[in-house]
């Protein structure tokens, strides 16, 4: 949508995801990808097709805890994806049986591990750690997912109010996305070593960890995570 034959199509805004939702509830944004977790605050019509979505571990969500999971009792955590902090809270509760008080922190590993427990690390910063180096306990969140259900993991979806989803819409959104799949090498070498990460996990992030296509797996994901989250108020 900068680059392809969409740029003129939309006036375009960045912002964080959780952001992004509160720019829809507002009326500031007409579009934006959000959380999965707001389609439980907000009605909205989906872009059908498209979205952030994983299939196993998806290397940028992790729960890094000093003591051993079933041990956790706070959880300090990023408060830019809403979804990620549902996501850690429903893995904590189904898989390891607790209820962690939630602590919103700066994404920094050294200070929310002073604070809490345990620490939810979340997008670049993420990214920027080697989890097999640390001295603590690590799982990946979209790993531990498809352990607990079998089914895929969505993060964000492209939503609006319903006017403005529509044919032309979800088409342009599905050619923005070719457009950029096509051009990965591009995208890495670009953004990669500006935000401090490694070229090659870069690259098997956003070819491999990441998924964009949002099927009938993924939507079954997508509601059975919904109903996890509606289950912990």
């Amino acid at each position: 949508m900068l680059h392809g034959r969409e740029k003129s199509q939309f006036d375009l805004e960045f912002r964080l995801p959780s952001e992004c939702a509160d720019d829809l509830a507002e009326g500031r944004a007409d579009i934006g990808i959000v959380p999965c977790a707001e389609l439980l605050r907000q009605e909205l019509e989906i872009v059908r097709g498209v979205g952030i979505a994983c299939r196993g571990a998806v290397r940028s969500i992790l729960l890094i805890s000093k003591v051993p999971f079933d041990r956790v009792t706070t959880l300090a955590a990023d408060s830019s994806s809403r979804t990620s902090i549902l996501l850690a809270r429903i893995i904590l509760h189904k898989r390891y049986g607790t209820r962690p008080l939630i602590e919103m922190m700066k994404p920094s590993l050294d200070p929310m591990l002073a604070a809490a427990d345990a620490a939810l690390i979340i997008g670049d910063p993420a990214l920027r750690l080697q989890p097999e180096n640390l001295p603590f306990y690590v799982v990946d969140l979209g790993a531990e997912w498809l352990a607990l259900t079998g089914l895929p993991m969505v993060f964000a979806v492209w939503a609006g109010k319903k006017q403005f989803i529509d044919g032309d819409t979800e088409a342009a959104f599905h050619s923005s996305c070719q457009f950029g799949r096509e051009r990965v090498g591009e995208i890495v070498a670009a953004e990669a070593l500006p935000r401090g990460i490694d070229i090659e996990l870069a690259r098997e992030y956003l070819t491999s960890h990441i998924v964009f296509d949002v099927g009938d797996r993924e939507r079954q994901g997508m509601e059975l995570y919904l109903r996890y989250a509606a289950d912990l108020g």
